[in-house]
């Protein structure tokens, strides 16, 4: 028994190392082969990659429904449509918000066009610029403005929506605060605003002597059509498209320094696709009152209005009257029938075609025309890498 039990162990020992000794010589082997294969130079490697098929380019997943593109991927089509806001009011003077798009008709120099978009806009980013005059005509009254502008601004700026810009004008416009959706910050480029007297002015509209020769001549003067005029160019035409451009204009209307006409003035408000709100105040007692037909002029022409507040409360219902209008605008917008890009004037008319709203004879209110866009405008911008 116990031989049996040796021989068993022996023959145990013989097996194992037999199979260990098979191990060591297959692992040699593989070194063997491994040390006698040749090194692949720098070269003969990228050869080798380059041998290799090229992975296939990954077709791009179709877009889900409900899944945002960056806007950076988006081409943008140019569109030839014109859009014109309008306000209507009944004889009590009340906004009609109930119009509908067969209630009007819309006309390019005399010929009807096709409306594809009718729609209410009450809720339109404003960018407004309010300009403020400042000359001696002014001083007596520039308290009262300033206080009821300020309450406007409080009034009419949404945060993170609405923008605002303040100039200040007498012979020169003055950029107070750029264009900013900080109601806090307008406030105090109110506040700053300052009747700039003229060299020797003595009050009450009376100069004394004669100003430097090397003086500037317009110190003290009224530009008005220039602070319009540079307004419309340098600060609304910068701002976006998707917003409501206007200008309210607070001054008694008389110019008498500015190098730009009146017509020059409202066309580069058109251009700026910018309204202008008059607010005709001034100091009647020493100056020669309030120009009430040219702030008529240019507020009617660019589909605005003129008001002419006789005193404090009267100033500030005719800011609660503007802010109301610009919440309370018709958008039509239509492809013209002329599509010459020539840069010509183009005369529009909005007119109201139901018979029961005829009776109520209500005023529309709109820009009197826009000048198209020349090829050199109109020409796609390329876009950029």
């Amino acid at each position: 028994m116990l031989r049996q039990k040796s021989f068993m162990r022996l023959l145990a020992l013989v097996l194992a190392a037999s199979f260990l000794f098979a191990v060591g010589g297959r692992a040699q082997e593989r070194q063997t082969d491994a040390a006698s294969r040749p090194r692949r130079t720098g070269d003969e490697t990228a050869q080798a990659t380059a041998q290799q098929p090229a992975p296939q380019a990954q077709k791009p997943r179709p877009t889900k429904p409900d899944e945002t593109i960056d806007e950076d991927d988006v081409e943008r089509v140019e569109t030839d449509l014109t859009n014109i806001l309008f306000t209507a009011v009944d004889r009590g003077k009340r906004f009609v918000t109930t119009l509908k798009q067969g209630d009007v008709r819309v006309l390019e120099d005399g010929v009807e066009q096709k409306i594809f978009t009718f729609q209410r806009e009450t809720d339109r980013p404003l960018s407004l610029a309010i300009l403020i005059d400042t000359s001696a005509s002014q001083e007596r009254t520039l308290p009262e403005e300033k206080s009821a502008a300020q309450q406007f601004v409080d009034t009419v700026i949404r945060s993170q929506k609405d923008e605002v810009a303040v100039l200040s004008f007498t012979g020169d416009a003055t950029l107070e605060q750029g264009l900013t959706g900080s109601a806090a910050r307008v406030r105090r480029a109110i506040e700053r605003v300052e009747f700039q007297p003229p060299s020797g002015y003595v009050g009450g509209g009376v100069l004394v002597g004669t100003p430097p020769i090397n003086g500037d001549s317009r110190a003290g003067s009224t530009a008005i059509w220039d602070a319009i005029w540079v307004t419309s160019r340098e600060v609304l035409s910068e701002t976006s498209d998707k917003t409501r451009r206007a200008i309210i204009l607070v001054t008694d209307g008389v110019d008498t320094s500015s190098r730009e006409r009146m017509a020059d003035a409202v066309d580069a408000a058109l251009k700026a696709d910018a309204i202008i709100y008059s607010i005709g105040i001034g100091d009647s007692f020493s100056f020669d009152g309030v120009d009430e037909g040219s702030l008529r002029k240019i507020s009617e022409r660019t589909g605005g209005r003129a008001y002419f507040p006789r005193n404090e409360e009267d100033l500030r219902s005719a800011f609660a009257q503007i802010q109301d209008e610009l919440r309370s605008q018709y958008l039509v917008a239509y492809s013209p029938l002329n599509r010459a890009k020539d840069g010509t004037f183009r005369k529009v008319q909005i007119e109201v075609v139901n018979p029961e709203l005829r009776k109520d004879n209500l005023r529309l209110t709109y820009r009197q025309g826009y000048f198209a866009r020349s090829a050199v405008e109109a020409k796609p911008k390329s876009r950029q890498p």
